[in-house]
């Protein structure tokens, strides 16, 4: 089973996690590996110059995040797409009815965020966590430490 660290410029420490950059590589190594053979997955939330800058500018500042100032896709853009492959490769899931997602557990990673963004992170916990609330699994997104080394 695998572990995917999305950060574009961290490196954990733990060389047990796959290290993607950005987005593509994400979708890329997802699907390469298969949903099913990945148990967990780190997503930091800005990932590259627009989004740091709008951190900088305005989520340290004002407490407020604009996305129409980030030009790359985020973390955020990570979750939803890993929510949308879900149901693409799992749609015997869509047909089940309330009582079986009750008492089937869910096939999906635990996906958590090292994000130094307080907000981008709360983004993603919310997006991850609705989904599983939505299909009646434990809410297991939240934020986590990892040891890092920053990329060279």
């Amino acid at each position: 089973m695998y572990k995917i660290y999305l950060d574009d410029i961290r490196t954990p420490i733990d060389e047990d996690w796959i290290v993607v950059r950005n987005y593509d590589e994400f979708v890329n190594k997802t699907i390469e590996l298969g949903l099913k053979n990945i148990d967990l997955i780190s997503l930091d939330h800005d990932l590259g110059d627009t989004a740091i800058s709008e951190y900088h500018n305005n989520v340290f500042i004002n407490n407020q995040l604009d996305y129409s100032n980030i030009k790359e896709k985020t973390g955020l853009d990570c979750a939803k797409w890993l929510i949308d492959f879900f149901y693409e490769t799992n749609s015997i899931w869509s047909s089940y009815d309330e009582n079986n997602k009750k008492i089937n557990k869910i096939k999906f990673p635990i996906v958590y965020t090292h994000s130094a963004n307080p907000i981008g992170s709360e983004n993603i916990i919310n997006y991850i966590n609705s989904f599983l609330k939505f299909e009646h699994q434990p809410m297991t997104c939240k934020k986590i430490k990892i040891n890092f080394l920053i990329k060279k």
